[in-house]
């Protein structure tokens, strides 16, 4: 028996008894975390200002970076600070966007009232707007204090300034520069029947709402959360349904895999216009929105397998994607589907051009990156950095004897400190390089043909098929995206505690035969996911521990 073959059967047993292990199974208890507190990330903000005000509203800033923790910018927003300078760009936007809100004509479509008078206050007229708004830019009702001292700012400044709408500009702008606004900030009460710690509804609709979409709670789950219906399972699962159903979902799946897949880093993505003249930005645009379209139709328009991502020919396509493929394409103007032939090289969304050229070099590809961004991305496997003392000359020397990557990657073999990670990746990145830095397709680097022939976790292959074959079958793939749905879910590693719960998604993962959108259900409905704990229970040094232990 092949050792691919011996694998292959582990495989279907490891699933049957992870299905077998979820028939009937009762979710494991858990204890949570201490609710949190999070930056809004940039897409988040310019979710909301669409939602609240319209996407004719332009958010035109920078925001300061935010480190990418455990796998996920979701995470690292709980760990983010805003410097200084940071203050002063959000104050600028909110100013922007106060500005953009309240000048004709979308003062018309979002202001509720007319004031008795446009040159003077109007304190129950703005208390209608800044009230309403207030109330979604919080993701709570605005607080009587809170609505009180607004109103009374927007009132000063229209008197000083003899216009209404002026007032009402400088109110908004205090809105969108509060830290009630900029940081999503979760509050527990306890529960009277049980003494137990537990959100309270605004919180639980902001963080199904964030998971979901995105963005901020709507009209509906806000309202069910004021009024208890996300005090009890039926409640929340009610929501939930609703919000699996709407076209936003499309919003949050698409945030989910920008954020596991790093996705973002497009925004810094270099390639050299000298060797690579077909992958301009129109491309390198397309090449992004391409594989979350090829996401969003394999995951929730055919409601496929996860695991087919990774073997898919189905994409889309344009016509500046067209050029770089060397495909033809039918509507070159618009996005069409498209479907790769059968005997091409092009299976799974590891041999799109958004995977191949992101893990590259500016003006050549890289085994290296490629196969430690299959290890740490698509199978949360940890690779360790380099030494800093590694030597790379004789990788790099124009004048080594090794014409191809594979020949030149042999000298790392000979280094102790260098060949153990370079054995976790290489074997991966090496049946890629059929495709240049760009991930366009050579047939040969420097007049020598390319070996891809590879190998993942003991599964040999042959060819970038086999490599889709591979990834597909490792346990570590569904396994990943469970652990990282969960982290992205309530924007924090994953608990000592849950451990349990985690083994308990991987098999209900199984049961749903790995679809997304039963994941997610069974995410948000679950107890763990709306658990906390108590702080004061639980030390610095605790908390660390846990975290690491993770």
């Amino acid at each position: 028996m092949s050792r691919r073959t011996s694998r292959a059967i582990c495989g279907v047993l490891l699933g049957t008894l992870l299905v077998l292990s979820g028939c009937g199974a009762r979710e494991p208890a858990t204890k949570g975390a201490p609710p949190t507190v999070r930056l809004l990330t940039e897409a988040q903000y310019r979710n909301i200002i669409a939602d609240v005000f319209g996407k004719q509203i332009e958010v035109a800033g920078r925001f300061d970076p935010i480190v990418r923790t455990e796998g996920l910018l979701a995470v690292g927003a709980g760990l983010a600070t805003v410097t200084p300078s940071g203050v002063e760009r959000y104050v600028a936007l909110a100013r922007s966007i106060a500005k953009q809100a309240l000048a004709s004509p979308n003062r018309e479509l979002l202001v509720p009232c007319r004031p008795v008078a446009k040159d003077a206050e109007d304190p129950v007229c703005a208390r209608q707007f800044l009230g309403t708004t207030g109330r979604y830019l919080f993701r709570r009702a605005i607080t009587e204090e809170e609505l009180a001292a607004v109103v009374k700012l927007a009132g000063d400044a229209a008197r000083a300034r003899r216009d209404f709408h002026a007032g009402l500009e400088i109110g908004l702008q205090s809105l969108l520069a509060s830290p009630d606004f900029l940081f999503v900030t979760e509050n527990a009460t306890r529960d009277p029947r049980t003494g137990a710690l537990k959100l309270d509804g605004p919180s639980r609709a902001t963080r199904l709402s964030f998971f979901l979409w995105n963005s901020m709670p709507d009209e509906a789950l806000l309202q069910a959360a004021e009024q208890g219906r996300l005090d009890d399972a039926p409640g929340v699962e009610a929501q939930v349904e609703r919000m699996l159903r709407s076209p936003r979902i499309e919003h949050g799946v698409r945030a989910l895999f920008t954020d596991m897949w790093a996705l973002d880093d497009f925004a810094t993505l270099e390639k050299d216009p000298t060797l690579f003249p077909a992958f301009g930005l129109a491309a390198a645009n397309d090449a992004r929105e391409q594989v979350l379209r090829t996401l969003v139709d394999t995951l929730l328009v055919r409601d496929a397998d996860y695991r087919e991502v990774f073997t898919t020919r189905k994409t889309f396509m344009t016509g500046a994607l067209g050029i770089v493929y060397r495909v033809p394409v039918s509507m070159p103007g618009e996005w069409s589907p498209f479907e790769f032939e059968r005997d091409d090289p092009r299976v799974g969304v590891q041999t799109q051009l958004a995977f191949l050229a992101l893990h590259s070099h500016a003006g050549k590809s890289s085994p290296t990156l490629r196969g430690k961004a299959v290890r740490e991305l698509l199978l949360c496997q940890r690779v360790p950095d380099p030494p800093s003392t590694v030597n790379f000359d004789r990788f790099n020397d124009p004048a080594s004897p090794g014409k191809t990557a594979r020949a030149r990657l042999q000298v790392h073999s000979t280094e102790p400190s260098c060949a153990g990670c370079h054995r976790l990746m290489d074997p991966i990145g090496l049946a890629l390089e059929n495709f240049d830095g760009a991930g366009q397709w050579r047939d040969d680097e420097n007049g020598e043909s390319i070996d891809i022939a590879g190998e993942l976790n003991g599964t040999r292959f042959a060819d970038t098929a086999g490599l889709g074959a591979a990834l597909a079958d490792d346990p570590a793939a569904p396994a990943c995206l469970v652990r990282r749905t969960y982290s992205y879910a309530l924007g924090r590693a994953v608990q000592r505690n849950e451990r349990k719960f985690m083994t308990y998604l991987d098999a209900q993962f199984a049961r749903d035969r790995y679809r997304l959108p039963a994941l997610l259900r069974r995410i948000a409905t679950s107890e763990a996911f709306l658990k906390v704990s108590t702080p004061a229970l639980q030390t610095a040094g605790s908390a660390a521990r846990e975290g690491s232990a993770s």
